[in-house]
């Protein structure tokens, strides 16, 4: 899901109320100097399990990692320890307006024992797909998918269940009960936003596909892996996928 700038932190960036330290008097440039945040605190706060504190890329707030449910999460906590921040990464300025930079997967790093495929299997080129079922940009390059190998036989698709839990807390359970049946249809359900039975099994497939997104430094869905490895973060629409896919890097 490309990350937005939520409501909450704009309401920090505007209260009055809310404690900021800037350069000046007091910091000296090192806010970290008047402020602290222990993992003691941050876990009381935010209720998890805390595996680090560290002051973030923007002034004025904290990053902080833990375990939620024996998922990583990582949220921002304000100096004043006033207000939870949710923001998936920061942008410097410089970037604004600039294409991402593409980077390449080893493909041979993703298993796809456990991938749902939407397309025929035996097709020559694949797409890896790191898909979240309660992610609004997932299921606009769902229904992309479909289009795309109505005009193109020989795309398949290969989807990894990979649920935002610290941004779409459903979306986990939903991932085990759709992997549990191997089930494109679940999948379509929970796309189209109906309710999912509960798990049938104790698949442990979601955890790992959490622990490979971390490994390939994957935090965003959808995230689309070209046949050449090349990453895609973010959604993008079928005609300009098959531009990328027929373009050399």
């Amino acid at each position: 899901m490309k990350f937005i700038f939520t409501l909450i932190f704009f309401s920090i960036v505007l209260s009055p109320s809310a404690s900021f330290s800037f350069e000046g008097k007091g910091c000296a440039g090192d806010c970290a100097s008047c402020h602290t945040l222990t993992k003691d605190e941050a876990s009381k706060i935010l209720k998890i399990e805390i595996s680090e504190v560290k002051t973030a890329p923007v002034k004025g707030l904290w990053e902080v990692e833990g375990v939620q449910n024996g998922n990583k999460v990582r949220v921002h906590i304000d100096f004043g320890k006033k207000y939870v921040v949710l923001i998936n990464r920061f942008i410097p300025i410089d970037d604004i307006g600039k294409p991402p930079p593409i980077r390449k997967i080893d493909l041979n790093l993703i298993p796809l024992t456990d991938a749902l495929v939407i397309g025929n299997s035996l097709a020559r080129n694949r797409v890896i797909v790191f898909t979240d079922p309660d992610c609004p940009y997932c299921r606009k390059f769902h229904a992309e998918m479909k289009e795309t190998i109505k005009k193109n036989k020989d795309i398949a698709f290969y989807i990894k269940l990979y649920p935002l839990v610290n941004v779409h807390p459903e979306s986990y359970e939903k991932s085990k009960t759709i992997l549990c049946k191997n089930s494109l249809k679940l999948l379509d359900d929970a796309i189209e936003g109906k309710k999912l039975p509960k798990a049938d099994c104790d698949t442990k497939a979601v955890d790992e596909n959490i622990r490979l997104t971390e490994q390939l430094g994957i935090n965003v869905t959808p995230s689309i892996i070209l046949p050449d490895g090349r990453l895609i973060p973010g959604f993008i629409d079928g005609p300009t996928l098959l531009q990328m896919m027929e373009a050399k890097q």
